[in-house]
């Protein structure tokens, strides 16, 4: 017996007045406009400029839309086009059904297009973004809760989510793996920036670490859902999905590291390397004051300091290293 639960929408569709939204369209439209401002505002910190991010997402959101949904029409065929199936039901995106593989995929050459239009590097533009990305997997699955779909085993915890008979679903209380991935691309969002911020990633790592740790957490929770998947050894497809691309994220990651140390100073050509930022108590382990201004250690200051003849008198010789502005003053004083 169960003395709380989660229940589900008695419908998936939300009024708009004369309106009607889906709610899985609702939660992927929220999503997206909140990948965008969060990455707009870590494009400008990181030199670019305000608006580059919405231009190049203008070309990655359809592609990725087109990849997500071709990824679940593919892997799911019996879905539409075995006997009895209606085909035309591929086509019908907003009743939900779309692959995060194959949304990447696509929508990383929807970004490639556009990033070469505009001459910026898309590994940049792809560590901006990242983050930005798992908070909108976070708020799009809970469409799958409008849907009533992608849930896991049958359970009587607490946090239970209630599925109501329907169209090839049981009724009764079932583990929220919606919930479940909701929360863990909430903590790989947060990841991605505390790794960022550590450890200055650049030239594409943020997002490879984004890919690896959203695949560790989707390898068990694939596992517990129960909806009708092929298999392969006994694993979802999905779950070895997973581990490849974990493999290959965490391999790329090692091997840029080496290849291509630190951070792109430059994101976009007509843009100078962003203002170095600094703790609030004192100067960055960067160089860099309270300001913002890079300070250079003494040496260097002192070296500069000798090959600049107007810096300083010289023993013995008052107002030799005057510069000719203060000399006119003195002039016409006099």
């Amino acid at each position: 017996m169960n003395l709380a639960s989660i229940p589900s929408p008695s419908t998936g569709v939300i009024e708009l007045g004369p309106i009607p939204l889906r709610g899985y369209a609702f939660c992927i439209i929220i999503g997206v406009f909140v990948a965008v401002w969060f990455g707009n505002k870590r494009w400008i910190a990181r030199g670019g400029k305000a608006g580059t991010v919405a231009d190049v997402a203008v070309w990655a959101v359809p592609f990725g839309l087109v990849g997500g949904r071709l990824y679940h029409v593919i892997t799911d065929y019996q879905l539409y086009f075995n006997e009895g199936e209606n085909w035309v039901d591929a086509f019908k995106i907003w009743q939900g059904g779309l692959g995060i593989w194959g949304a990447i995929a696509f929508g990383a050459v929807g970004a490639w297009i556009a990033c070469r239009r505009r001459g910026i590097p898309l590994p940049a533009w792809a560590d901006a973004l990242a983050p930005g990305i798992a908070i909108a997997q976070a708020i799009g699955r809970w469409g799958n809760w409008f849907n009533q779909e992608l849930y896991g085993k049958p359970t009587d915890l607490p946090w239970a989510v209630e599925i109501s008979e329907g169209v090839n679903r049981v009724a009764g209380t079932y583990h929220p793996t919606f919930l479940y991935e909701s929360l863990w691309c909430v903590g790989v969002a947060l990841l991605v920036v505390w790794a960022d911020r550590r450890f200055r990633l650049g030239h594409g790592r943020a997002f490879a670490l984004y890919v690896a740790a959203y695949c560790a957490g989707r390898a068990w929770i694939e596992y517990m859902r129960v909806d009708e998947a092929h298999h392969i050894l006994g694993l979802r497809l999905n779950v070895w999905t997973a581990i490849i691309v974990f493999v290959l994220a965490v391999v790329y990651i090692v091997v840029s590291a080496k290849i291509r140390p630190g951070r792109e100073e430059v994101v976009e050509p007509d843009r100078t390397a962003p203002a170095k930022l600094s703790d609030e108590d004192g100067p960055d382990a960067d160089g860099s004051g309270k300001d913002g201004s890079v300070k250079t250690d003494a040496a260097e200051q002192d070296a500069d300091a000798k090959k600049d003849p107007f810096t300083k008198d010289e023993p013995g010789e008052p107002g030799k290293g005057r510069t000719a502005g203060s000399t006119e003053a003195a002039a016409e004083k006099s």
